[in-house]
């Protein structure tokens, strides 16, 4: 089949009812956590992965796909009309859009942001058509030795495009990979990190960890918070940018377009990253940077182009290569896997329906999303009065029922808790956990492709350098890892992430 009859393919799939139905939930889902703040996406699907198993396998992929990238969305509403962002890809978008608010031109910035993160979504997912077969024939040629070489480098760079100090980065990576180790060695048999419970021997579910770590840590950190919502500062004006405010805003999308869609596809980055880069790009060529923090109409349109584009494209390793880029793709991965769907080059062949027709629902998903966003905006924005100690029951009860309905095991819902302190405790160290996730998903894979590896290469080690690909692939690990070791780059790297917290 050409190109166009898969775009066919994957728009028959995707405007099923029930797809359709399952696309609006999620984009309506990720608007509702994108405005509230303390709800962050990753917690939220992490929350809903158990409920997918009983669901159709692409129903399931396209809500929880609709979920990341509406809340992008949503976050600006409220960065913008009350100077709180829902999320951290929107904490650039409140700088200047709740400035352009307090003048008077709320509505030209939610046109700008709503507009702008379409038309970025709208070609990250036409780069996901685009890249996916030419990647995935690519990766076709992978063998044991390629994913091993491939998984090292994505784990280093993860380290260092994460926030804090590169140290705690790696330690966290470490602590995933010698979580993914608990359980019974399919090899040999032998009990690994069990402490002799029966209930770890088939090792720690996905979903206690996550769940543990952003849902139940997330509500801990959020009870520490001082709850000042409810009051709307900003009136909305009429909802349509002038002509000035068009012509300032496209280059500054296609520009946040163009560094999303970058970001998103490197291991590590994401609609976050994203965003500060593409504010810090708009600031460092504006011809008026004073303007910045005073109402830039750039300082909105960039990033806001940028964390969609960087959510929709972060999809391309994950499904071209069947390796997750970020913690959100690590629980799509986990999706994929709770339906017995392995992503990566074979869905493309095996399972196209899978691949186009979630890509066709990217594109579905973000027509919604600007018509939920505009019209629906005072809607959204009401919300913001319903208090956290309504909400907080609610969403704990939700990870419970989640986590017990697993394996029905009550052990799974304390060791769930037990992952909630030590979620918290990071977040106290300022160790991100996203790492962590990481190493968790990737630890399994990488020691069951060393094994294939070197069992191919009869224990000869020298198979991971013999081969071209994965030779180029050690190098580019070795050459990041000299990187992150010069003091210029730690240096570099420790102010950019300054000026992000900043």
């Amino acid at each position: 089949m050409n190109f166009i009859d898969l775009l066919m393919l994957g728009f028959s799939e995707a405007l099923t009812p029930t797809n359709l139905g399952f696309c609006l939930l999620g984009a309506l889902l990720g608007t509702l956590i994108g405005v509230l703040p303390g709800i962050g996406p990753t917690a939220t699907i992490a929350v809903l992965l158990p409920i997918t198993f009983y669901l159709p396998p692409l129903a399931g992929l396209i809500m929880l796909a609709g979920i990341y990238y509406g809340a992008q969305y949503g976050g600006s509403t409220t960065a913008i009309l009350v100077n709180l962002p829902g999320e951290a890809s929107s904490v650039v978008t409140a700088i200047d859009g709740y400035k352009m608010a307090q003048k008077g031109r709320a509505g030209s910035a939610l046109a700008v942001a709503a507009l702008g993160s379409f038309f970025a979504g709208t070609v990250a997912t036409f780069g996901i058509a685009l890249a996916g077969p030419t990647l995935s024939s690519f990766a076709l040629s992978f063998g044991p030795t390629e994913y091993v070489s491939l998984m090292l480098f994505g784990l280093l760079a993860a380290t260092v495009l994460a926030r804090g100090p590169v140290l705690k980065a790696i330690g966290m990576i470490l602590l995933g990979l010698l979580l993914g180790m608990v359980g019974i060695d399919a090899s040999s048999g032998e009990e690994r990190l069990t402490f002799s419970a029966v209930e770890l021997f088939d090792g720690i579910d996905f979903v206690v960890i996550a769940i543990g770590l952003f849902g139940f840590a997330e509500i801990i950190e959020n009870l520490e918070n001082h709850e000042a919502r409810g009051v709307l500062v900003s009136k909305l004006s009429r909802l349509w940018p002038t002509r000035e405010d068009f012509r300032r805003a496209w280059p500054a999308v296609l520009r946040g377009t163009g560094v999303g869609t970058f970001l998103g596809v490197l291991p590590g980055g994401g609609a976050t990253l994203a965003s500060f880069c593409a504010y810090s790009v708009e600031k460092k060529i504006s011809k008026n940077p004073s303007e910045f923090g005073e109402g830039a109409v750039e300082g909105v349109a960039g990033p806001e182009a940028a964390n969609n584009a960087g959510a929709q494209s972060s999809f391309i390793p994950l499904l071209t290569l069947g390796i997750p880029s970020n913690n959100m793709m690590a629980m799509m991965l986990s999706a994929f896997i709770i339906h017995g769907i392995t992503p990566g080059p074979t869905v493309l062949a095996t399972q196209p329906e899978i691949f186009w027709g979630l890509v066709a629902s990217m594109w579905i998903g973000n027509l919604m999303l600007v018509v939920i966003n505009l019209p629906l905006i005072g809607v959204w924005v009401k919300l913001l009065t319903v208090p956290y100690r309504l909400l907080y029951p609610a969403i704990l009860l939700f990870c419970c029922v989640g986590v017990y309905s697993i394996n029905n095991r009550i052990f799974d819902v304390v060791l769930a808790a037990g992952f909630g302190l030590l979620g918290y405790a990071f977040r106290k160290a300022k160790c991100e956990a996203g790492p962590l996730l990481l190493g968790f998903v990737l630890g399994p894979l990488l020691e069951t492709n060393i094994r294939r590896a070197m069992t191919i290469s009869h224990g000869d080690p020298s198979v991971f350098y013999e081969r071209p690909i994965s030779l180029v692939l050690l190098i580019a690990t070795v050459g990041m890892f000299v990187l992150m070791v010069l003091p210029s780059f730690r240096r570099t790297r420790e102010v950019a992430f300054q000026d992000e917290e900043a």
